[in-house]
């Protein structure tokens, strides 16, 4: 629509965002990063705090289709599951792996290399998930911890705490989409803004909302090649999401969800 005939008001916002989408200039003075002010590294992940579970050892076995032809062919948002079918511990920790797990450490704890791309390797990100119906694991809310187990398909995660009240506080944390309540397990990814802010200051934000794309199509080519299906999710409420996973909403916050489950 040209700018001369469309109202004002509601596109004064749009023309922000889209500026906002635009590459800045990064060759543009923007004052020194903390990175180059030599200031300390944020961590590379968070550590555990509670009990710690194994999920595998080995899910070399879980995937049912090696065609990459045939994941992009068949990979669509799945919002419909079998409520009663279960994920196995190999599954979601297979889903984990491939998503943000570490395949090794460069330099003195400077940077992780993970099987998704991230800008500067920063991986801002932290890996919850709520576990309805997982096999071997009591329901509940769970935390990823990579860093346990660098370059290794042994898949560690801490248990954070049980989930009561199930069906009401996941209808509101995901803007009221019943549909996700039958999936057996939802991942929520949440960011670690200075993460990235370390090294790209004011440029950092729209870096890692790409690379939450990559972490978006990682986890539903993983879903395909089990045979299961996924979907990711960007309609949530912020509040109850950050308030739920036990994130202050400033320093760390909710950015992505995706469900994952078998189809009917």
């Amino acid at each position: 629509m040209s700018k001369d005939i469309r109202n004002e008001g509601m596109w004064d916002e749009i023309d922000g965002n889209r500026d906002y989408m635009k590459c800045p200039d990064f060759s543009q003075v923007r004052g020194k990063s903390d990175q180059e002010k030599e200031l300390p590294q944020p961590p590379l992940s968070k550590a555990s705090e509670k009990e710690v579970i194994i999920l595998s050892v080995n899910f070399d076995d879980v995937i049912c289709r090696d065609s990459y032809s045939e994941l992009l062919d068949i990979r669509r948002s799945e919002r419909v599951y079998d409520k009663n079918a279960v994920v196995t511990k190999k599954q979601l920790a297979f889903l984990l792996w491939s998503t943000q797990g570490i395949q090794d450490i460069k330099g003195k704890n400077y940077a992780t290399l993970r099987p998704t791309p991230s800008g500067g390797a920063r991986h801002p990100f932290e890996t919850y998930f709520i576990a309805r119906n997982v096999e071997g694991l009591k329901a509940g809310l769970y935390h990823y911890l990579p860093l346990e187990n660098v370059g290794e398909k042994k898949i560690t995660v801490e248990f954070i705490g049980e989930f009561p009240n199930y069906d009401e506080r996941i209808t509101e944390m995901l803007a009221w989409q019943k549909w996700a309540l039958d999936a057996p397990v939802i991942v929520f990814y949440s960011c670690v803004a200075y993460r990235a802010e370390w090294r790209y200051s004011s440029a950092a934000h729209r870096v890692v909302l790409i690379d939450l794309g990559h972490v978006g199509q990682n986890f539903m080519l993983s879903a395909a090649a089990m045979g299961l299906g996924s979907c990711c999710m960007a309609a949530y409420n912020q509040k109850a999401c950050d308030e739920a996973l036990g994130l202050d909403g400033y320093e760390e916050y909710m950015v992505y969800a995706c469900s994952v489950g078998k189809t009917k």
